[in-house]
């Protein structure tokens, strides 16, 4: 069904998608035509008979679609004056999607996220539907806010081993990721003052700030966030990224490790730990969580967003005892719980170690990734943060330069300045290269676009 119609005052061609049915089909021709303007307000169109005709379809779908688009408001009809296009607030049109979004990189080294397309799909199928089959049919009411029994289990064992957190399952409160357990947690802490690295994420920082809290910088240097910063600012809460730093890579050293306990336990200092990638380490064993040093003054926040992927919206929260009950109410009255099957199947990934398997393989892989990257950039450029996680930082001479050049390349990569709590001249800059993100057919590729972008073009 589509066809070329020349009428009153239009000419124009329309490939109406039938999939949906020949009403439906044309009736989101002629709404995008309006919408994208190729329809201009107070257009007159043809009768319904012509339309049908020229269409070939029959005369009622043509009538249907008309008086669809006339009840939304697209279309206007007056007796004896035919049927024009309604003249529409210039607010309501929408742009052509192909103009409205920024043009697509055709190289993706930005960080943040996993090679999606190491997805475990048909682990997860089994895993799901084994869930599926054992799971009792009170899972698929309403459920406890702190989250599914299973996996709260199964965590407890896993982080016990993995990551050297002490974590009963009484004390875990399952989330929908990292972000929304920073937000309960600064709801719970009612708009205290919270210190976050800098240089961090700032989305995070936005999440402290639309709860409620005030974040005040805590400096980083090459042994992690510094003591004088936890020390001074008098915060509430002390947020850092200890297994590897993000975004200047950095493992918060022994000493700091301990300086930090020592100061929650003499000023009653809450420490949040964003354990984001703590599992991929290529130098040595991955390094234990803060949290297995002072469980009763940290909360541990971990996720399945780059063991698995984001989309699936899994992240955990292991909190001091006097914490839970006030988390699990605010989770309550956030969305009541997570989602429990995805839940379920997480817990069977775990306790059949399929879970293991697939973060042993994606370790392996990451490593062979970061390989290549140093191998490209060579022994000339300074890079940090290379012993673990998915992403390093290139320092460079000139950030505005070099993002523009990757710009002209197609190349899209983070940058240092984007991280800093304010700007300042005698900032040092960088670009922050994820190497989880490209398919492993492209990823040669990028690294030869980025030596170039590097190398001055």
């Amino acid at each position: 069904m589509d066809g070329f119609w020349s009428g009153v005052g239009v000419d124009l061609h329309l490939e109406p998608d039938a999939t949906a049915g020949r009403r439906a089909g044309l009736e989101r021709a002629l709404r995008d035509a309006v919408r994208d303007g190729r329809l201009a307000p107070g257009t007159r169109l043809p009768a319904t008979r012509r339309l049908a005709a020229e269409l070939g379809v029959s005369r009622g779908t043509a009538k249907g679609a008309y008086d669809q688009l006339i009840a939304e408001g697209y279309l206007t009809a007056r007796q004896g004056s035919g049927t024009e296009v309604a003249r529409l607030p210039a607010a309501s049109l929408e742009a052509p999607l192909g103009r409205a979004r920024a043009r697509a990189p055709r190289f993706d080294l930005r960080p943040g996220s996993p090679d999606v397309g190491t997805f475990p799909a048909a682990a997860w199928l089994r895993a799901l539907r084994r869930a599926i089959a054992t799971a009792p049919s009170l899972a698929y009411d309403y459920g406890d806010p702190r989250g599914r029994i299973e996996l709260r289990t199964a965590l407890s064992g896993y982080l016990g081993r993995a990551r050297g957190v002490i974590a009963p399952p009484e004390r875990i409160v399952i989330t929908s990721g990292y972000v929304q357990g920073l937000a309960l947690l600064t709801r719970v802490l009612d708009g205290g003052t919270v210190a976050m690295e800098d240089p961090g994420l700032p989305f995070h920082r936005d999440v402290v700030r639309k709860g409620g809290g005030s974040v005040v910088p805590l400096p980083v240097d090459e042994r992690g966030a510094r003591p004088d910063g936890w020390d001074t600012v008098g915060a509430d809460a002390v947020v850092v990224t200890p297994a590897h730093q993000y975004p200047t890579g950095v493992t918060l050293h022994p000493e700091r490790r301990r300086a930090l306990t020592d100061w929650a336990r003499a000023r009653g200092g809450l420490l949040v730990e964003d354990d984001y990638d703590g599992e991929f380490r290529y130098d040595r064993q991955p390094v234990g969580a803060l949290q297995g040093m002072a469980p009763g003054h940290v909360v541990y926040l971990g996720t399945a967003s780059k063991t698995l992927g984001p989309a699936l919206r899994l992240g955990w929260m292991v909190l001091p005892p006097h914490l839970v009950d006030a988390v699990a109410d605010v989770k309550l009255h956030s969305d009541h719980h997570t989602e429990s099957i995805g839940q379920l199947a997480l817990a069977e990934m775990i306790d059949s170690h399929a879970y293991d398997r697939h973060v042993r393989a994606c370790r392996l892989r990451y490593r062979r990734r970061r390989d290549q990257l140093l191998d490209r950039l060579g022994a000339r450029r300074s890079v940090r943060g290379i012993a673990a996680g998915l992403h390093a930082l290139v320092e460079v001479a000139d950030e505005a330069e070099t993002l523009a050049r990757a710009e002209e390349e197609g190349l899209a990569v983070g940058n240092l300045g984007d991280h800093w709590h304010a700007p300042g001249e005698d900032r040092p800059q960088g670009l922050v290269v994820g190497y989880g993100t490209p398919r492993e057919r492209v990823y040669p590729e990028a690294l030869e676009v980025l030596g170039r972008v590097l190398d001055g073009g």
